[in-house]
């Protein structure tokens, strides 16, 4: 049974973990997982590249917007958004109101190490992606910082560090009982 008091978010830029240290974290605070993007592809019958080439980036922020608030209101559980969530002021403030968001932080940098070579993602599919990168880095960082309650930076620690450095952070700020460092090491195996 899951110790987690609301929804837990985690927000960042494309490659900075968000759906890898999800399932982890939720596996460890035996939480359900849930990953907006996974949701809306179900929804639309596609990819997300697809639904952009199809119906544009208007379209998608909606479905996304939909997709966002039908999961949060699902109650207690671990929540990978996509990273352009944080551009509608309607979203931050559902995240910032209904959830404890996690930034998961990395510079551009790293975060073109992990991206460089997906060609699934729509908004570096053109000429100088990694210019692109920084861009909407730069557009997206302030709105992050504002949003999140908790910052963890995912530049090259190893994922279950990172997520240790989440529950501590959830613990210290009463969104999980104490308890819950025990319990998840004995969910994990741990002596």
């Amino acid at each position: 049974m899951s110790r987690l008091k609301k929804v837990v978010s985690l927000i960042g830029m494309p490659g900075g973990g968000k759906s890898s240290i999800g399932k982890l974290l939720a596996g460890r605070l035996a939480a359900k997982f849930f990953d907006v993007d996974v949701a809306i592809e179900r929804s639309a019958g596609c990819t997300i590249a697809s639904l952009f080439e199809r119906e544009g980036e208007a379209a998608f922020r909606k479905r996304e917007a939909d997709a966002l608030r039908d999961l949060v209101r699902g109650g207690p559980a671990v929540v990978s958004t996509g990273g352009g969530v944080v551009l509608s002021p309607a979203n931050r403030e559902l995240l910032r109101n209904a959830t404890v968001p996690v930034y998961l932080f990395a510079p551009p940098a790293e975060l073109w190490r992990r991206v460089r070579k997906n060609s699934r993602r729509p908004l570096l599919q053109v000429a100088d992606p990694y210019a692109r990168l920084c861009e909407l880095f730069e557009q997206r960082h302030p709105f992050y910082s504002e949003v999140a309650t908790i910052i963890v930076e995912t530049g090259r620690p190893p994922m279950h560090s990172v997520v240790d450095d989440i529950v501590a952070q959830l613990e210290r700020a009463g969104h999980l009982p104490p308890a819950a460092a025990l319990g998840a090491d004995l969910f994990r195996g741990a002596p």
